[in-house]
């Protein structure tokens, strides 16, 4: 697991990149991944992605991975 500072905001290494969310299979820039700790004691990280049309979304850290061109675009 990455770093995960005082805001409950984690430094991961795909901040700020296009990355593909595996449930939805949209594409956008990962911008926070945060995380949340649930009433029975769990800690769920959560991805926030933000696609071009600026519609944020979010789904877990673990649907995320980095998201390729393909050559024609």
């Amino acid at each position: 697991m990455n770093p995960v500072g005082h805001d409950g905001h984690e430094q991961h290494p795909l901040l700020h990149t296009k990355v593909r969310d595996t449930a939805s299979r949209c594409e956008g820039e990962l911008t926070a991944v945060t995380h949340e700790l649930h009433h029975d004691g769990r800690v769920v990280r959560i991805a926030h992605i933000r696609p071009p049309n600026g519609i944020e979304w979010t789904t877990s850290a673990d649907n995320i991975h980095a998201a390729f061109e393909t050559p024609d675009g």
